[in-house]
């Protein structure tokens, strides 16, 4: 019976002990929970500002989310802090820190391929060093972007294949972007007889011939020189440009075009003057 009394006695001391804390502890509670609803409210209202801002500087709606995501966690979590604190459990945001650490620790060596193309896409999306229709060449791949997400980008192939490259290759390997060139060089180089009795006029006949070529830059110079000399010919290299506009530069097209009328026009006046 006296165990029975000692027992009864601690439990009702406990519990005494619990509710006279808890009663104590209620003006801090409201406050907490006032804390914790302010700072929910500023982080959808940082959410909002941070997506709008992001979406300004970057035109990436997919950025934009994750950095006003982003926002929204670190006000809540700073929220939660401050109200724990305001209970006076220092210990358990003590525990709660130390939980994220380790957690965003192990998280980031287990996922370091995909992290690694996260960055890369934030990278690419604020250089811009391409955009959405640009043609590109990477990675063994030549195509028109057709979208950019954080984690890859996805290129249309002259051939019409559908690829998806994760942004860390594209990030680390070179990027020749064709949509911000201006100009293209062409060269051809083939051989002449030097026994030939016109091989002396080649320079001015194939100047001639090319000036007219809708396709070549106008203000480039174009160039026709002896390069080498292979036994009984001479090595002659054929060079210009070709111009891009507004309406062709992401064609790859229009560059084989202009590839091809040069060396049709060249072959051309060298059958014509018996010089192959």
């Amino acid at each position: 019976m006296m165990v029975y009394m000692q027992w009864t006695k601690l439990i009702y001391n406990k519990i005494h002990l619990w509710l006279e804390t808890a009663i104590k502890m209620l003006p801090n509670l409201a406050v907490a929970i006032l804390v914790l609803a302010l700072f929910v409210l500023l982080a959808r209202l940082m959410k909002k500002l941070v997506y709008k801002l992001v979406y300004r500087l970057s035109d990436t709606p997919a950025l934009s989310g994750l950095f006003s995501s982003v926002a929204y966690l670190f006000f809540c979590f700073v929220g939660l802090f401050i109200a724990l604190d305001v209970l006076q459990l220092d210990k358990t945001v003590s525990s709660l820190l130390a939980g994220a650490g380790i957690i965003g620790l192990a998280l980031g060596f287990a996922f370091q391929d995909l992290t690694a193309n996260f960055i890369s896409g934030i990278f690419i999306t604020f250089r811009k060093p391409f955009e959405v229709g640009h043609q590109i060449e990477t990675n063994g791949f030549t195509g028109n972007v057709e979208n950019i997400q954080l984690r890859s980008t996805t290129l249309r192939t002259l051939d019409g294949l559908h690829v998806i490259i994760p942004n860390k290759e594209i990030f680390q390997k070179p990027i020749i972007n064709h949509s911000l060139t201006p100009e293209r060089r062409i060269s051809l180089t083939f051989n002449v007889a030097i026994v030939n009795e016109q091989m002396s006029s080649v320079q001015s006949l194939l100047q001639n011939a090319l000036k007219g070529l809708p396709h070549l830059a106008a203000h480039r110079p174009l160039q026709v020189l002896y390069s080498n000399i292979d036994g009984a010919n001479v090595k002659v290299t054929v060079t210009c440009w070709v111009a891009y506009d507004e309406n062709n530069h992401n064609d790859n097209d229009h560059y084989n075009e202009a590839v091809h009328a040069v060396i049709s026009r060249v072959t051309s006046i060298m059958k014509e003057h018996q010089l192959i």
